[in-house]
């Protein structure tokens, strides 16, 4: 047996799982030798026109559950003489498909091109429904998602179950190295920035000023941070700001007209990164940091306060090891 086949045989068993665990969950149970079939999950995603030929599907700011299929990311839709372009596809096959079917509402010319902002799950785990098409990403992000997929898959099946039915791993199939791209006569500015992960594109729609900030922007919800880089995302900000776009889609939260996901996501991690150094340099334990007060401003976010001490669990220890060199030889 292959490492593939035995990782999709892995996925389908936590999928079983999943299924099992909602079938106890909704009172489905086992009559003789029949099995009364639970009702399909499906995704109602809306579409809101937020600029000329431009629409977003806003994510809910919570962290994966059941009760949102894991439908946290923002995805845009651009409209081009050829088709629709897509960023970002969402975080399984089903999602994929129920994108696949607005586009198909909004444009009945189809899909032209397809952009994944970075190699996170709920970014790219929609790529299966179009993996005929071009789908655009840095050459770190293919990189990460042909690395880490198949350990990002299992951990989807785990915490969605069903949701992720049918799920398989799909990386982007074209590499961007340029600045600008036009499909279908429309123009977009890239931006190859690093942060929120090793590689983490932003692209700007020319026609409306639009910009597709990826995560490298959250907006009242807490920023995600296990492969961030601190020092580089606080720079990833700056070069966005100078960008000046007319209007901001974060990578979760909402639509952003006055710069305020750069600023908050900014002011975010200043003061995290704050916490967890002055935390190292009294010798607090993990425990002890998550225990403490989070600023109300912060404590609002969605997604909060997990994501706060996943975040701890993932930056306080290299932290420490900085303060505190000598204790960790």
């Amino acid at each position: 047996m292959t490492s593939d086949s035995r990782g999709s045989t892995r996925r389908h068993a936590l999928g079983l799982m999943g299924t099992a665990g909602l079938t106890a969950a909704t009172g489905f149970r086992f009559s003789g030798t029949a099995v009364a079939a639970a009702p399909r999950r499906t995704y109602d995603l809306v579409p809101v026109k937020v600029a000329d030929g431009v629409w977003m599907i806003e994510g809910a700011t919570d962290y994966f559950s059941d009760a949102n299929g894991g439908a946290i990311v923002n995805c845009a839709l651009i409209e081009t003489a050829s088709g629709l372009v897509i960023i970002d596809t969402g975080p399984s096959l089903r999602y994929g498909e129920a994108l696949r079917d607005v586009a198909g509402q909004i444009n009945p010319v189809g899909i032209a091109a397809v952009f994944n902002t970075h190699h996170h799950p709920d970014h790219f785990f929609g790529n299966q429904v179009f993996a005929d098409k071009p789908i655009h990403a840095l050459a770190g992000t293919r990189k990460l998602a042909e690395e880490e997929g198949d350990a990002f898959s299992d951990n989807m099946y785990r915490l969605l179950g069903d949701w992720m039915r049918g799920t398989e791993v799909i990386p982007p199939n074209r590499t961007l190295n340029i600045s600008s791209i036009s499909i279908g006569g429309r123009d977009f500015s890239l931006y190859p920035l690093e942060g929120h992960t090793g590689a983490d594109l932003a692209l700007l729609d020319r026609k409306t000023g639009i910009l597709i900030a990826g995560d490298l922007a959250f907006l009242e919800r807490a920023p995600t941070t296990p492969h961030a880089d601190l020092e580089k995302w606080r720079a990833a900000l700056g070069d966005l700001a100078a960008v000046q776009a007319g209007a901001i889609i974060p990578g979760h939260g909402p639509l952003d007209t006055s710069g305020a996901s750069l600023t908050q996501t900014g002011a975010y991690l200043d003061w995290l990164e704050a916490t967890l150094r002055q935390s190292a340099a009294e010798g607090l334990a993990m425990v002890e940091i998550m225990a403490g007060e989070i600023p109300a401003d912060y404590a609002a976010m969605g997604a909060m306060p997990d994501e706060f001490y996943r975040s701890v669990s993932h930056l306080y220890p290299d932290i420490e090891r900085q303060i505190l060199p000598l204790s960790n030889p």
